[in-house]
């Protein structure tokens, strides 16, 4: 596209600027002329509302007409501009570029929204944006320009997924809501999917009072209500009565225990003295090259530490069924299976932000700094799984007929 600002023009605009200041400063060439323009917008508007041009007289003696100037302090992004708003007399202009008692553009919003997702608060924004940009915002501006976002969310949690996820990674993470006048810990459940193309994608954020099985039925639910007909594999803590929750609802779907959550259950027995030691002989189980020798491993370890630590071997012998899964896998698709880390890597970044708030008012706060730092998150998101065609592969050998390639 060829560019309408000729060399002329921008030689007699620039002629009598000396410096960087005198273009782009408070009173520089490059405000004046975004005024002008605005002004010049918003009289085309009203020559449009009201039918015929400035210099010229209503065609009948009771139609409207201009009524002067008004004056309003106008946000852009970069700055705040004064401009001259045209009236008419019977009040009823209502200009499309800039809508009565809006005095920011959409630009001005998003920096607030941005500013607000990497957790500051409501007062920390408003000293910001008077810092940068010399003016009084107030928080109820602020919040007004974030609860935008909440439609946002209610389509984004309501639209539909792809019908097949080869992973799914289920986690919840505990923020502090004072929603009923005191504070309480509530749960934010997230779903973590891996899609055909190898790459992260979130499918969902729900909130509870506590993390149960039985809320985890309603949200795989409803992500079977959203299109998704089939999960291979669920990866999950240990918590009582997942698996059989998502089994409730995808019967197919084999369930991965996080070995991290076992090594941690394991090891809140230990004492400083045998940490390391236990640690390594518990890597001899789940960095075993086949389930045969993770098994034998486990009775060498069994043999070894039951006297001092009983509860371990007991462990991972109770909850063998969930930890196997893995084994079945090379060692590029065990590194993305055995372990929640995808999903804790997120909550991670998630509590960063929340470091910087108190309790959350609502349910509502929580989704919509919850939503924006989730979507900050994903813009990393960028490459799938490394070797994913190779796994792809693998599932689609081991679950025949579940997988088109």
């Amino acid at each position: 596209m060829t560019s309408k600002l000729t060399d002329s023009l921008i030689d007699e605009l620039v002629k009598n600027c000396k410096t960087a200041e005198d273009v782009l400063g408070d009173n520089g060439v490059v405000k004046e002329i975004t005024k002008r323009l605005l002004e010049r917008m918003l009289s085309a508007e009203l020559t449009t509302h009201l039918g015929y041009e400035k210099n010229q007289s209503p065609k009948e003696k009771d139609d409207n007409s201009r009524n002067g100037h008004s004056s309003k302090t106008v946000l852009t992004k970069d700055d705040k501009i004064e401009l001259d708003i045209p009236r008419d007399r019977k009040g009823n202009f209502e200009p499309i570029i800039l809508p009565k008692h809006k005095r920011r553009f959409d630009g001005f919003d998003s920096k607030i929204t941005s500013m607000y997702a990497r957790g500051m608060s409501l007062n920390d924004i408003k000293e910001h944006l008077k810092e940068i940009y010399g003016v009084d915002v107030s928080p109820t501006l602020i919040s007004n320009v974030t609860d935008a976002v909440i439609e946002d969310v209610r389509e984004w949690q309501n639209r539909t997924l792809d019908s097949i996820y080869p992973v799914v990674f289920f986690d919840a993470i505990m923020v502090k809501s004072r929603e009923n006048g005191q504070t309480e810990n509530k749960a934010v459940y997230l779903a973590l999917g891996i899609n055909m193309e190898g790459r992260k994608e979130l499918l969902g954020m729900w909130i509870a009072d506590t993390e149960g099985a039985k809320f985890w039925l309603n949200v795989i639910t409803e992500i079977k209500n959203r299109g998704v007909n089939d999960i291979l594999i669920g990866c999950i803590d240990g918590l009582k009565g997942f698996p059989e929750a998502i089994n409730a609802v995808f019967p197919k779907t084999e369930i991965q225990l996080c070995i991290v959550h076992m090594i941690r259950n394991s090891l809140k027995y230990v004492p400083h003295k045998d940490y390391k030691a236990v640690l390594a002989d518990l890597k001899s189980i789940y960095k075993a090259q086949t389930e045969d020798e993770a098994k034998h491993n486990l009775e060498l370890f069994a043999a070894k530490w039951d006297a001092k630590y009983p509860t371990i071997s007991q462990i991972w012998k109770r909850n063998w069924e969930l930890i196997k899964t893995f084994f079945a896998y090379p060692e590029d698709i065990r590194k993305v299976i055995y372990t929640t880390n995808a999903i804790e890597s997120i909550n991670n970044s998630v509590r960063k932000i929340l470091r910087n708030r108190g309790a959350f008012p609502n349910n509502d706060a929580i989704l919509k700094l919850m939503y924006l730092a989730l979507q900050n998150a994903a813009k990393k998101w960028t490459m799938p799984i490394r070797n994913w065609k190779l796994a792809l592969n693998r599932f689609a050998i081991r679950f025949e007929g579940r997988v088109q390639l």
